[in-house]
């Protein structure tokens, strides 16, 4: 495989980052995912750094227009992550940035299941790293609990990819569907790293227990991958509609009572993969090029949200909504571009959210699902609640806190910018992100059934969170700690380990007595037929012997015979 090729250069860098000082590496986290740019976008259609192992083709690149698209946005985002975290002089995540984002750019760049699995395991070894290297208890355990669920879903892919390899003779990384047990355990796989329903609660766990720049980093790669990996191999998978509509509903509650506003976007990012998951299982050009621009976008002002919430954490120490509020004083450059993040990511007219989530929803019509569009209305106007309204209220604006910190590291706030200008230039000139997605694009985002349906549905949501508010019904932001399908191992497990291991306990002494009881009877028995005098001991005459040959030989000639 090149050198040059778009994964081996961030590999290559990690493994030299380590070598260099500090001012160096910082430089490096800028340069690499600038010159990995470069490399997608120097390939041809096509398939590329074929490797030839034990019998098995294997490709290290293969580009196409979904590819490319996934590709340019991992080079993106891997830039603004190391700009942000210019100041971080910490060896462990600088290596760990890198190689988790080759790692994922060779992902979606994979031809083939084999490299594919190479790569899925690759992200779940690196970014590990961005949430040990907090170095607290309990980020370790975090990163414990976060990397046996990587691991999981490792091996069901590699389970998927031995069982459809035996079926087919193919390892060829294409459209696989629900047709085997094979491409159940794969889609299983991905799943957890899309974070389903009931698979989902190591992405709220992770997230913000890692580093302030680790969180953006992790916010890029890890479901993204996923989602193009579905979109590869699953698209028009009638059930990922639903699973879909159910991923964009259920974090909406527990969002709106959490205090922590990284654990909040962390349940947003959750609503936000529902959206992209809905797409790839309508599975039309317009709803696959919606889940690639949603991917796209959501990136942008996810990372934009959670670098500002990020610096206010580096400033202040602390990300509870409980214990801030009336930051914009003195972070003003913060605050508005928190505010456009914020706009993002609710769909308004002229920022990303809106050109891309609107073929999203304008597909889902189109196949006559309008259950499942309105089930995105509803999420839509969640979203805009809990990540539109409350991370920016009770950062910036809500009851004084008091704290005046200083404003976010100048290194933080071009980071933030560039961010921003790029959420609002997609949103007003939206054709310069269709033009990179995978089908052509015949495509109006601006007509006037979209933009009222849209300022009516935000309005409305405006106006439910100031009635909340004032009627005292919104959730108060009070210090705890939130669960939800994390229960089972947070609590049940906990309770039921004591009583299950007496339980075990019990049935091994039991089994232990029992056959130790057999043991003794059977040595009594032998004992008794063995013992002087006893009939094993006696003589045996010749006629007995040869009555017993005859016997046996008779036996094996029967055997024999049938």
């Amino acid at each position: 495989m090149s050198l040059l090729s778009p994964p081996m250069i961030y590999l290559i860098a990690a493994a030299v980052c380590g070598l260099l000082p500090a001012r160096w590496r910082a430089a490096l986290l800028l340069a690499v995912p600038a010159a990995g740019l470069v490399s997608v976008l120097s390939y041809a259609p096509g398939l590329h750094e074929n490797v030839s192992v034990v019998g098995f083709d294997l490709v290290f690149v293969r580009m196409d227009d979904l590819a490319r698209i996934f590709a340019i946005i991992f080079s993106i985002a891997a830039a603004l992550a190391g700009l942000y975290a210019w100041h971080v002089r910490d060896k462990m995540q600088q290596v760990a940035t890198l190689a988790y984002a080759g790692a994922a750019i060779g992902g979606v760049l994979a031809g083939d299941l084999i490299t594919l699995f190479l790569w899925w395991e690759g992200t779940a070894l690196a970014s590990v790293f961005l949430i040990w290297a907090r170095r607290t208890p309990g980020a370790m355990a975090t990163g414990m609990r976060y990397l046996i669920i990587q691991v999981l879903s490792g091996v069901l892919l590699l389970a998927g990819l031995l069982l459809h390899f035996h079926d087919t003779g193919s390892i060829a990384f294409e459209h696989l569907g629900l047709v085997s047990t094979g491409t159940l355990l794969i889609f299983l796989a991905f799943g957890i790293k899309c974070a389903f329903p009931l698979m989902h609660n190591w992405l709220q766990d992770a997230y913000p227990a890692a580093t302030v720049t680790g969180t953006v980093v992790l916010s890029a790669f890890t479901t993204k991958m996923a989602v193009y990996a579905l979109a590869r191999g699953y698209a028009g998978t009638e059930i990922l509609i639903w699973i879909g509509a159910v991923m964009t509903l259920f974090p909406i509650f527990f969002a709106e009572i959490e205090n922590d506003l990284r654990r909040v976007l962390a349940y947003s990012l959750n609503n936000q993969l529902g959206f992209m998951v809905v797409g790839v299982g309508i599975g039309t050009e317009l709803s696959l090029n919606g889940t690639a621009a949603h991917a796209f976008c959501h990136i942008l002002y996810k990372s934009l949200l959670f670098m500002s919430v990020g610096a206010v954490l580096y400033r202040t120490g602390t990300s509870k909504a409980s214990e801030l509020g009336g930051l914009w004083k003195s972070m003003p450059i913060t605050a508005v571009c928190c505010l456009i993040g914020a706009a993002s990511i609710s769909a308004f007219p002229l920022f990303s959210g809106f050109v891309s989530k609107s073929l999203i929803l304008s597909a889902a019509s189109n196949e006559g699902h309008y259950l499942v569009w309105f089930a995105l209305l509803i999420a839509s106007a969640g979203v805009l609640s809990h990540s539109g309204i409350k991370i920016p209220y009770f950062t910036f604006f809500a009851e004084d806190s008091g704290k005046r910190p200083a404003e976010a590291p100048l290194h933080m706030r071009a980071a933030m910018i560039i961010t921003a200008f790029l959420c609002v230039f997609i949103g007003v000139v939206p054709a310069s992100l269709y033009s990179l997605l995978p089908y052509d694009v015949d495509y109006a985002a601006y007509t006037p059934a979209h933009i009222l349906t849209q300022m009516q549905l935000l309005c409305f949501a405006l106006l439910a969170f100031v009635f909340l508010m004032r009627s005292g019904l919104h959730p108060p932001e009070v210090r705890a700690v939130n669960v939800d399908a994390d229960v089972v191992y947070r609590r049940w497990i906990p309770a039921l380990l004591p009583a299950l291991v007496a339980g075990v306990a019990r049935i091994f002494s039991s089994g232990q007595s029992t056959a130790t009881g057999i043991v003794a009877r059977l040595y009594s028995g032998i004992e008794r037929v063995s013992s002087p005098g006893a009939v094993l001991a006696r003589g045996w005459s010749v006629g007995s012997m040869m009555f017993i040959v005859i016997i046996v030989m008779a036996f094996v000639l029967f055997a024999n015979l049938f």
